[in-house]
């Protein structure tokens, strides 16, 4: 493998495993708050909060093998995802619902523009990608029938919360 696709790869999974972390960090806020706001939506949340870690934990097991640290922006996807969580949590089932379409959409163009750029370079990294597309797909289309249950809380949140999640990536990518 050269070196310029190895770096890449290692770039990939090191702002891929932060961005896990954040999506952990969401739902574990969320579940806080949802309890109150939209009580029935708290089993979906666990159950999303239970792949990400699965996720994290993929990435993070790909970065160990590989002998590379964790992202610099690693503590910043945790807390900067408990905070979207917890304040669009309180606005209940419509506002949850978009917070997480919107995170899955602009990650999914992400991870399909990893493969295409990773496949015949690096087959390991694009093994740990390809395991979490399904899960991240399901979020996404499950919790946009949830967002279409509201009117305000979709059009306020997706280009708000898609635009922060686009930023942390590119973030995550340049430090």
């Amino acid at each position: 493998m050269k070196r310029a696709a190895a770096s890449y790869a290692e770039r990939v999974l090191k702002v891929d495993h932060a961005g896990e972390n954040g999506a952990v960090h969401i739902y574990a806020a969320q579940i806080r708050v949802a309890r109150f706001t939209a009580p029935d939506l708290v089993q979906e949340l666990r159950e999303f909060k239970s792949h990400e870690e699965t996720h994290r934990a993929i990435f993070q097991a790909e970065l160990q093998r590989r002998g590379v640290r964790r992202c610099r922006s690693y503590w910043l996807c945790g807390a900067g995802g408990y905070v979207l969580g917890l304040v669009t949590a309180l606005f209940g089932r419509a506002a949850i619902g978009a917070t997480t379409e919107a995170v899955e959409r602009v990650v999914l163009v992400h991870l399909r523009e990893q493969l295409r750029a990773l496949d015949g370079h690096d087959e390991e990294a694009v093994l740990a990608i390809s395991r979490i597309v399904a899960d991240e797909q399901a979020h996404h289309d499950r919790s946009a029938a949830h967002a279409a249950q509201g009117r305000f809380w979709p059009a306020v949140l997706s280009p708000v919360v898609a635009g922060l999640t686009e930023s942390v990536i590119l973030l995550g990518m340049a430090v």
